[in-house]
């Protein structure tokens, strides 16, 4: 017969179910932002600069965000340092929560889908060449005096150029026939604000979008479809290798 004091001592089955639902939740939550570890360090970058900008006076406000912006004078003085910095700002401090959900829901996939170079490229590409095309629409539009002169001191700041650039590579995860549901529906989204909101940031959303679309071969489908079969892959991600230099057939370890 069992005694009172070891009933008492033994775990309850509800709390070792705890626990161990517990330790599952924390494992799938590190290995997730193991396996993302640019988007978190990015996010964590914008959260940093978010609390800056929360906490400063207007006017420090001001400077940081017009220092910091790839518009057509940043551009022309300082440009390489313009297009790496305005991607790890944001304008609007509040909106920080909703850029970390869309953090988690397009970058992270993204990465641990493409790995983290392949994901860094694509979405530089988006981000560089939306920030060009709609920086150049802004100088034609003040050269044909559509747009004023004060346009080329503008804020053109933020995350979300890469953000479209992210879902629109992300088109060839999804599997067929969805794929085309998916492309569709990006593309419907970011155009219609093209037509009806007709500003260059819309312009520069709608040509990352594209640019990521573009970025086909930075996928693991277009690896595929060069060589067939990839080689097998370790546990790190890079293909086993034989000594004579060809993949090897084995399986890992």
């Amino acid at each position: 017969m069992t005694s009172p004091d070891r009933t008492r001592d033994r775990p309850r089955p509800s709390v070792g179910r705890a626990r161990r639902t517990l330790d599952h939740a924390r494992r799938a939550v590190s290995d997730w932002v193991v396996r993302s570890p640019g988007t978190h360090v990015w996010l964590l970058v914008l959260a940093v600069t978010s609390g800056v900008i929360a906490v400063v006076s207007p006017g420090v406000r001001a400077f940081l965000l017009h220092h910091n912006s790839t518009n057509l004078v940043q551009l022309r003085e300082h440009p390489v340092r313009v297009l790496v910095v305005s991607a790890l700002w944001i304008e609007t401090p509040s909106g920080f929560l909703v850029y970390f959900v869309l953090f988690e829901l397009v970058h992270a996939t993204a990465e641990r889908w493409l790995g983290t170079w392949r994901w860094l490229t694509a979405v530089a590409v988006a981000h560089v060449g939306a920030t060009l095309v709609s920086q150049q629409a802004v100088r034609l539009g003040i050269r044909y005096e559509r747009l004023p002169r004060s346009m080329a001191h503008t804020v053109d700041i933020g995350v979300s150029y890469g953000l479209a650039g992210a879902a629109g590579v992300l088109t060839y995860l999804v599997p067929r026939p969805w794929r085309w549901g998916y492309a569709a529906g990006v593309l419907a989204f970011f155009g219609w604000s093209v037509v009806t909101g007709r500003t260059f940031t819309d312009l520069g959303h709608f040509t990352a979008l594209l640019l990521g679309f573009a970025c086909y071969a930075l996928t693991p489908a277009a690896g595929r479809g060069r060589g067939g079969r990839r080689p097998p892959s370790g546990r790190d991600g890079r293909a086993l290798v034989t000594p004579d230099g060809s993949g090897s057939a084995g399986t890992t370890p």
